[in-house]
């Protein structure tokens, strides 16, 4: 039903949960050494969820290493200006998915009230 309700919003909104929380992962890393910072590729993981690979599954799959422009000596891939963008960014699409399924929740409910 929320696939119908939703369309497209509700798995993105998830995807973009997902991401937000490799993208934090990395932050919280940015000095082990050794760590090799992720991400999520979100419009790769949106079209595989789109073709009928769960939401997990899709962003799963979707898991790519960043290749740093200037790389650590103990191996950490984590840039934390580079992370930090990322994160940002990701909030704010997380932000604007939200309000597109918050204003669909908002029609439908006025439609039920009759307003």
């Amino acid at each position: 039903m929320s696939d119908g309700l939703f369309g497209i919003h509700g798995k993105a909104l998830e995807l973009r949960s997902q991401r937000m929380g490799v993208l934090a992962s990395n932050i919280a890393n940015a000095a082990t050494p050794g760590y090799k910072a992720k991400d999520i590729d979100f419009s790769a993981a949106l079209r595989a969820s789109e073709s009928g690979a769960g939401v997990e599954d899709a962003a799963a799959r979707s898991v790519l290493y960043r290749v740093p422009v200037m790389p650590s000596l103990d191996g950490n891939t984590v840039e934390l200006q580079n992370e930090q963008l990322a994160f940002s960014e990701n909030a704010v699409g997380y932000a604007a998915t939200l309000d597109f399924i918050r204003g669909r929740v908002d029609t439908l409910t006025r439609a039920i009230k009759g307003e």
